[in-house]
């Protein structure tokens, strides 16, 4: 059967028209989850793609990672995004320079880039707090914006920028943005599935919206592990484990037969 995945065409055509979600996805399991949710769109690390991810997830649009600092030269980014590409991957995450960015383009690789409160290089911009709230920080993030386009992206996340700004960034742009708390105004909107599952257990940002309380469950099955393997020992030292439906049976005559010929 065809597996009809969107391409990053089919993501543009929609720039403007509807907003998508997208999550961030560590496990088979949450792929999965995400694909039978129909969230459109996940970021993932590189090591999840390949058969077993597109078994789990056929089509959503996968953009893995290559997190800046795991590779230095244009050549590294470039075999690394080749291979996500093979194992299943739509896009490439990469946050390095314009002139990495512009390598990828020329290879065909399509690249989302990073505006707005960029993790990797937060001290730039005072550390890990909203950019763009003074009239120069937002026209800092608009020139960016375009000399991704110049580079040739396809898409940025934008993150942390007040809703207003990214909203007029994003009527102004080619750019598919993606907003991680930046408000409605963009493209798709992009949360950590840790903080939708409410299994982070750190700081939980603001734009973060949580929906379960996977820690909870957590600490319930933590609590359940520790009981069984208690009730496990005090088995073992009873006696009661193994009771004989554990055990491998063996006739008299061939257990007499054996004795035999141990004892010599």
């Amino acid at each position: 059967m065809k597996i009809n995945r969107p391409t990053v065409a089919d993501i543009l055509a929609l720039k403007g028209k509807r907003q998508l979600s997208m999550l961030r996805v560590v496990t088979l399991e949450e792929a999965q989850a995400a694909e039978k949710a129909g969230i459109e769109m996940v970021s993932v690390p590189p090591a999840l793609l390949g058969p077993a991810f597109r078994e789990a997830a056929p089509t959503v649009f996968a953009v893995p990672g290559l997190e800046y600092g795991d590779f230095v030269t244009a050549e590294e980014y470039l075999r690394a995004a080749f291979q996500a590409m093979r194992a299943g991957g739509d896009a490439v995450y990469c946050a390095a320079s314009l002139g990495i960015i512009r390598r990828l383009r020329d290879e065909g690789i399509p690249v989302c880039s990073h505006v707005g409160l960029i993790p990797s290089k937060a001290t730039w911009t005072g550390g890990f707090k909203a950019v763009g709230k003074t009239a120069e920080s937002a026209f800092a993030i608009w020139n960016a914006v375009k000399a991704l386009e110049e580079a040739g992206a396809f898409a940025a996340e934008i993150e942390v920028v007040p809703a207003e700004v990214a909203a007029l960034i994003s009527s102004k742009t080619s750019l598919f943005m993606i907003s991680m708390g930046a408000g409605a105004g963009g493209d798709a909107q992009y949360l950590f599935a840790d903080d939708v599952l409410g299994q982070n257990r750190g700081h939980v940002p603001r734009h973060a919206k949580t929906y379960r309380n996977f820690a909870a469950e957590y600490d319930r099955l933590q609590q359940e592990r520790v009981a069984a393997f208690t009730e496990f020992r005090q088995d073992v030292q009873t006696g009661a484990y193994p009771a004989d439906r554990h055990n491998v049976a063996v006739s008299a005559e061939e257990l007499a037969r054996f004795t035999t010929m141990i004892n010599g």
